[in-house]
């Protein structure tokens, strides 16, 4: 049985470099990298290693359409990704239609229900929440005027904590709201999948999402990832701090995120972001009009099966799965023309990954690493990552590796932004656990 053709035509984002997919397309094109000391409320609980961060621009949710009560009861993951959904649907030109004003929801007037899915990735779903409610669970009880209070004065002061234990907090906490969200949100029938494999999440969705449209179980599909990792405490910061993954400072921090360079300290750790991409059969996106970014042609994914926080050292598995997703292209190494690798920075990872790139496709594919310039967004990346490989595609040309100044191994890094000819990308993703996915696209033209 020959399968569909599937099409991106929509994009929504948000970053540490912008609030929308074209502020921070702009700002991965101008080379302007996310980069900042973390906040010092953090030291009251930890001495961190690492000092820098990438954290997210202010957000004007309401202007965003998330009201005030509705910013009550969601976690700030979920709310990224109803906001990049929102920007991905109206971009792709499926206007949506009021279909409960009180619950405010909206129906997609074009597209039947049942026929459409959602697919989105993300690795700690509603942590903030958890972070904040727990807070209040332990620690109410020692408010001034408390009986459990104990008696005295100059007492340390309290831990900031939200003022009172959320009644939506189990629904706030849960990894499949990030899905559960955008499926109530637009009214969608078909199905609703949260994918929560870490650092390759996002990838994994996009990839599921392009089987189903391409086997025709669903004629739309909502895909990519959201997280949120912000909390006062500096709590998920620390758990990756005191692993010695992050990157350190030095002297100066703006040089601090530098996948692929022989002096990487570690990844840039991002506070969120989100990016969702619309796919849809390509002859009905045809009919009705819609532009096409790219074609999405191939995925594939695997496990190492080697540990729960390291790369396997051979890359094997890793160059199984690039292979298997290139053949599900129907392509050959020779082809790919662009990758955007998973470079996150940390010293293993890096050396493994463009071993596996050097072994298969040599220094013919130009390489980016997205991360060089957002910080590492985790769940969200591989779908940031997927939505910067289609407008790649779309406008032929790509943004620069930041920092790279002595590169660990001879391929051919992207050194400076600008126009190239790519007519067949991947974009692959790795994971804590061992899960490996890519997503290969090709130029619609």
């Amino acid at each position: 049985m020959s399968r569909r053709r599937v099409v991106v035509t929509g994009l929504g984002m948000i970053s540490p470099l912008g609030t929308t997919a074209p502020e921070c397309w702009s700002a991965l094109l101008g080379g302007r990298a996310a980069v900042a000391t973390t906040p010092d409320s953090w030291r009251r609980y930890a001495e961190p290693t690492s000092t820098v961060w990438a954290p997210l621009p202010p957000i004007d949710w309401a202007a965003r359409g998330i009201g005030r009560i509705e910013q009550m009861q969601l976690d700030p993951c979920g709310m990224l990704a109803i906001t990049a959904a929102a920007e991905a649907l109206d971009d792709a030109g499926l206007a949506a239609e009021p279909a409960d004003p009180r619950k405010h929801t909206f129906r997609l007037p074009h597209a039947p229900a049942e026929r459409c899915g959602v697919f989105m990735g993300t690795g700690v779903g509603g942590i903030s929440s958890f972070f904040g409610n727990v807070a209040n669970h332990l620690l109410a009880p020692l408010r001034p005027g408390t009986d459990s209070r104990p008696a005295g004065a100059d007492h340390e002061p309290l831990p900031p904590m939200p003022a009172r234990f959320s009644p939506y907090a189990v629904p706030a906490m849960m990894p499949n709201a990030v899905s559960a969200l955008l499926g109530i949100r637009w009214s969608l029938g078909g199905p609703n999948l949260t994918f929560a494999q870490a650092c390759a999440a996002g990838t994994v969705a996009v990839g599921h999402a392009f089987r189903s449209v391409a086997s025709g179980a669903v004629d739309v599909a909502l895909c990519g990832g959201a997280e949120y990792l912000g909390d006062p405490y500096g709590g998920m910061f620390r758990g990756f701090d005191v692993a010695r993954t992050l990157a350190a400072a030095g002297d100066d921090p703006r040089r601090a995120n530098r996948p692929f360079d022989r002096d990487r300290t570690g990844f840039l750790f991002a506070e969120g972001g989100a990016a969702v991409l619309v796919c849809e059969e390509a002859d009905a996106a045809r009919r009705r009009g819609a532009r096409a970014y790219a074609e999405v042609v191939g995925y594939a994914e695997n496990f190492d099966g080697y540990s729960i926080m390291a790369m396997a050292p051979s890359g094997d598995r890793i160059a199984a799965m690039v292979a298997a997703a290139i053949g599900d292209a129907g392509c050959t190494a020779d082809d790919v023309s662009y990758l955007n690798a998973h470079g996150t920075g940390t010293a293993v990872n890096d050396e493994i990954e463009s071993a596996v790139i050097e072994r298969l496709f040599g220094r013919r594919p130009l390489v980016a690493a997205t991360k060089s310039l957002t910080g590492h967004c985790i769940g969200a990346g591989g779908g940031i990552e997927a939505a910067v490989t289609a407008l790649s595609l779309f406008h032929q040309t790509t943004h620069a590796c930041h920092n790279l100044e002595h590169p660990i191994r001879d391929l051919r890094f992207a050194r400076e932004p600008g126009p190239c000819t790519i007519d067949t990308a991947l974009t692959q993703s790795f994971a804590f656990g061992g899960h490996n996915a890519a997503v290969v696209m090709r130029r619609v033209g």
